[in-house]
């Protein structure tokens, strides 16, 4: 049986206190349907779909509101998208209950029953998802509603929700006989250092629990029946067992997060990660990110789960927190260890890519609202918030068609095991290893040695994505024939040009060398990438305006330049963009950043640092643009094929003397009479200055608030 591809929507809709968080809300599902549509574009088997018992049930339990699920149903139906239909996700219930309550299980099947009879057409659940990470997150761990934290509260909340989804199935099958029932929970393996041994055998028996239960192992034999029977009777125990049917397809959640590591040695991690078991107190993280030990793959984890179950299975999650290359590569590694172990005589019948809107605050444990995002499949730092396609979508469509994929960036076989990953207590070993090399295609990237190209390869080395720099002198882009020697040797997947003439006021008196190196060049560089289909990312400015309104400017004004700087940055545009429309073209404002000593802000804190005056302008406005947020959009958009023009800065327009006082009262530093606000005149600039060149995108919304960049500028700049 082929490998298939499923979609899935995050959807967590968990309880703080009195405080219900719906990732559902956040991502503004519940108010569109139309983006249903673009699911179904994606050519997958199956969507996890969240049917969830508190949309349907706002105000209690027992009184149903069915309004915006029927909606969602026929759109599904329509879209001839067959659902997996979830029906409690991370969640505690309606308001009126909770984990823990005695009435839970009865109270959930019957909302399963009321669902089953809303929607008999619909043959696919997952009653409960996670049911074991659910009740350690909320009755262990203390994270989410009712926030308890023993052994007792953790064993009962298991043991509803068990008990809820053995009466649920039931309730469903009474009215979909042939319903197909899939149950999901994180399998991650524990790891730890030698005096926490007996604590990570136990966390490796417990990691089973949810699934020998719903399979009917539980009894007098299992390893952990002496520890459940502290907590629960011998007689509920034996109802779980003589009850239990065996699920259809079991469903592994697994992210590159849920392999832990146990430390003794507190100091070395962060004290947020500090907990114990009363016994002892130790450090619960990642193992990927300590460096002490060999994460588990994601191969050895399901053949685990398959050597004990011998169960149809499917990967019923996947997604990691990165960037594009990375989570292409995550969902290529869960695909190919599927692939695998079926060849093996394994049955797993689908990998799932998760998050198709991305998600909100997991970094928080979705505790509370932070504002953090992480896209997915799709893209929702837009505008208009509608939806943009990832390469990852590009990537599940062609698996879904049964397609192999490729991409230079996934070739990369090493990418986990890259040194930049250790966050804790590395060893000499991981401090010391060189950057990895890579025989997969490099992207070119010209202009090396200016600031741009610097933080490119810089970022590329964090990043892992294999790169080459060519400066001017090793290779004139203005030059057709170097630049196709150049190709033809480095054979690149994509291009980005940095390179450029930057003297804004020379300029004026060397049009023509300006216009080559900013028109010309590009052009060369596109036409080439046109014919050997690959992509190319180049940059442009605000300048090429004439700054006369008040607004920042967005993608669609019609450009006006009014110094031969910005004509040549206009006419690069129009020439690329005509011969190649597949280009990206970025237009930023202002660069600072944590590795150039000579952007603004450097030589503002360089020179009131050393008690001489700093002049700033006051009439002309900016959107400065601090170079790492800049570089790593640029790469998340040329990885993800963006074409035509976007503008990329860090929300906020400021006047020059307004960016430096800004910077000047968030960096505390005292000597503020230094700092002296004048008129453009003062610099007797012979090119003409737009009086505003500001930018904001009616396009995307990607990179943080102004503060926010400065924030981390004076975290990182070498004079900070």
């Amino acid at each position: 049986m082929p490998l298939k591809m499923w979609i899935g929507l995050e959807c967590t809709h968990n309880r703080i206190q009195d405080t219900f968080h719906s990732q559902l809300e956040k991502s503004l599902h519940l108010q569109r349907t139309e983006e249903i549509k673009s699911f179904a574009s994606l050519k997958a088997e199956r969507i996890r779909y969240p049917c969830l018992w508190e949309i349907a049930c706002p105000v209690s339990s027992e009184v149903y509101d069915w309004q915006c699920l029927d909606e969602k149903m026929a759109a599904l139906k329509h879209a001839g998208l067959r659902p997996i239909a979830g029906l409690l996700h991370h969640g505690s219930g309606p308001i009126d209950t909770n984990l823990l309550d005695p009435e839970f299980p009865e109270k959930f099947a019957a909302y399963a029953k009321a669902f089953a009879q809303r929607y008999p057409w619909i043959k696919d659940f997952t009653p409960i998802n996670e049911i074991l990470t659910t009740a350690r997150f909320s009755c262990l761990y203390g994270h989410w509603y009712p926030h308890k934290s023993t052994d007792a509260d953790f064993v009962r909340a298991l043991y509803n929700q068990c008990r809820a989804h053995i009466l649920a199935v039931r309730a469903i099958r009474s009215v979909t006989p042939d319903a197909e029932i899939i149950v999901t929970d994180d399998l991650g393996r524990t790891q730890s250092t030698k005096p926490l041994e007996y604590q990570m055998h136990f966390e490796n028996e417990r990691r089973w629990l949810s699934f020998d239960f719903l399979f009917g192992r539980v009894d007098a034999t299992h390893t952990l029946y002496n520890y459940l029977l502290t907590h629960l009777t011998r007689e509920e125990i034996q109802w779980i067992k003589d009850n239990a049917t065996t699920p259809d397809i079991l469903g592994v959640n697994h992210y590159n997060l849920s392999n832990r590591f146990l430390d003794h040695r507190l100091e070395l991690y962060p004290q947020h990660y500090w907990g114990g078991n009363g016994r002892d107190a130790y450090a619960d993280v990642s193992a990927a990110d300590t460096g002490q030990a060999e994460s588990p793959s994601m191969k050895e984890i399901l053949r685990e789960a398959w050597d004990r179950y011998h169960c149809p299975m499917a990967i019923t999650e996947v997604h990691i927190r990165g960037h594009r290359e990375t989570q292409i590569r995550w969902l290529m590694e869960a695909w190919e260890s599927a692939r695998q172990l079926n060849e093996e005589g394994a049955d797993i019948r689908a990998v799932t890519a998760w998050s198709l809107l991305g998600s909100f605050n997991w970094n928080v444990l979705c505790k509370h609202d932070v504002n953090f995002y992480e896209s997915g499949v799709f893209d929702l730092n837009t505008a208009s918030k509608k939806p943009r396609k990832t390469l990852i979508a590009e990537m599940v469509k062609s698996l879904a068609q049964e397609k192999t994929y490729t991409h230079p960036l996934i070739q990369e076989e090493k990418w986990k095991k890259h040194h930049l990953r250790v966050r804790y207590a590395p060893t000499q070993e991981h401090m010391s290893c060189p950057l990895l090399r890579s025989s997969a295609k490099p992207i070119l990237i010209t202009g090396g040695g200016g600031s741009l190209a610097n933080a490119f390869a810089r970022i590329c080395s964090e990043r892992n994505i294999p790169f080459y720099v060519l400066s001017k002198a090793n290779l004139d882009i203005a030059d057709a024939s170097a630049v196709k020697k150049v190709f033809d040797q480095i054979s690149p997947w994509a291009v980005i040009n940095t390179a450029g003439y930057r003297h804004i006021d020379k300029a004026e008196t060397e049009t023509t060398l300006c216009f080559r190196s900013n028109v010309v060049g590009p052009q060369v560089l596109a036409e080439e990438c046109k014919k050997r289909k690959i992509q190319f990312l180049t940059f442009s400015s605000g300048f090429v305006f004439d700054g006369n309104q008040s607004r920042s400017y967005t993608e669609s004004d019609k450009t006006k330049p009014v110094n031969a700087y910005g004509r040549s940055k206009a006419a690069a545009e129009s020439f690329i963009l005509s011969s190649y429309p597949q280009a990206l073209i970025i237009r930023s404002s202002a660069f600072f950043g944590p590795w150039d000593q000579n952007n603004f802000l450097a030589k503002c804190f360089r020179t009131l640092r050393s008690n001489q005056v700093f002049y700033a302008p006051r009439d002309i406005s900016v959107s400065p643009t601090y170079l790492p947020d800049l570089v790593h959009a640029s790469l998340d958009l040329l990885i993800d094929k963006e074409s035509g023009i976007i503008h990329l800065v860090n929300e906020g327009k400021v006047s020059w003397y307004e960016f430096a006082s800004y910077a000047h009262r968030l960096s505390g530093l005292s000597k503020y009479s230094f700092l002296v606000s004048c008129s453009q005149e003062t610099f007797n600039f012979r090119a003409t200055r737009p009086t505003n060149s500001s930018l904001t995108s009616e396009k995307v919304k990607i990179l943080p608030g102004l503060e926010s960049a400065i924030f981390n500028y004076l975290k990182t700049a070498e004079f900070a």
